[in-house]
């Protein structure tokens, strides 16, 4: 146990320190997040009914579960009106911030707008709230694509106008330490709701991050579970501090309002970070809580995110083109 102890720490002292980027990609900054978990057994991946959303060219890495991800064919829109001249124009960015006493420094955001927002003056948004990863600032989602993707899925009628929120996370503590998550809950989600037309509801809100994001969505995702219809964790750890607290989260969310999970990571990713995510994953599954898990091909840099910020964007979008 002592060694094994000593091991973890060395783990986390050299994350901590920073790493050098993967094989694959050595000019790529490397997202370094030291908020892990204590080591946990490695269990088979698998998939708990299945419901992703996708692309026929990204195929999962095949699972120990004999029901595989199920691939769902493109969606197509129909009986739709003609489409508005403002589709092709796409959406835009705002730019915002907010003070608050608890932070040292204004909370600054970013706001995807779709097409035809301003052509749409009665209508009501989902909302999907995206967290960049350790390092980096709320600019990541927009480099990565997330813009681009939605513009095309929205065009084609593949997914409904939705509003992405980016917020600036400054502080790499743990939740305990870092009101980022209490100021946006409390104060960001709100403001959002006043000034834009968002549905404001837990049907029409979903929280996502990738690395240090995917552990805060984690975290906000199951302690505000009131306000979060689905939950994506992309190359997640898990807070460690929180690895005491997701079991009893969990339980006191009721079947029906169980939010929608996905769960994706490299199969190169760090293995601290692989096993937080496959920890959680397996805590699922042991609880029987539906949900999805992906092993991809790749390592824990953006260019495995910016190649699966299209597939995210599906996913997250699929619940609105059927709920009013």
């Amino acid at each position: 146990m002592l060694a094994r102890s000593v091991s973890l720490w060395c783990i986390l002292i050299l994350l901590m320190a920073g790493c050098q980027a993967s094989p694959q990609s050595q000019s790529s900054q490397v997202d370094q997040t030291p908020n892990l978990p204590p080591t946990f057994a490695v269990s088979a991946v698998r998939t708990i009914s299945p419901t992703a959303a996708v692309p026929a060219t990204q195929t999962p890495v095949p699972t120990a579960s004999s029901t595989p991800a199920t691939l769902l064919p493109r969606p197509i829109a129909t009986g739709s009106p003609t489409p508005l001249a403002c589709l092709a124009q796409g959406g835009r960015f705002e730019q915002g911030s907010l003070r608050d006493p608890r932070l040292k420094l204004p909370l600054e955001y970013s706001i995807y707008l779709p097409p035809c927002y301003d052509q749409t003056p009665s209508a009501r948004y989902p909302l999907l709230i995206l967290i960049h990863g350790m390092n980096y600032n709320h600019d990541q989602w927009d480099r990565l694509g997330a813009d681009e993707a939605a513009n095309r899925l929205i065009a084609s009628g593949e997914a409904p106008p939705f509003l992405i929120l980016l917020p600036r996370d400054r502080s790499w503590a743990q939740p305990s330490e870092d009101p980022f998550g209490a100021v946006l809950v409390e104060k960001l989600i709100p403001h959002i709701d006043e000034n834009y037309r968002t549905r404001a509801e837990r049907a029409g809100r979903a929280i996502g991050g990738l690395s240090r994001g995917a552990g805060w969505a984690v975290h906000l995702g199951l302690s505000h579970w009131e306000l979060f219809g689905a939950i994506g964790g992309h190359s997640l750890p898990i807070f460690w501090e929180d690895t005491g607290k997701v079991r009893g989260w969990l339980d006191v969310i009721s079947p029906e309002h169980l939010p929608r999970i996905y769960l994706d990571i490299g199969d190169k990713d760090r293995p601290a970070i692989l096993e937080s995510a496959r920890w959680f994953e397996n805590l699922l599954t042991e609880k029987g809580i539906p949900h999805e898990w992906y092993l991809f091909p790749g390592y824990h840099e953006e260019a495995y995110w910016s190649a699966h910020v299209e597939q995210y964007l599906r996913w997250y979008s699929l619940a609105w083109r059927t709920t009013p």
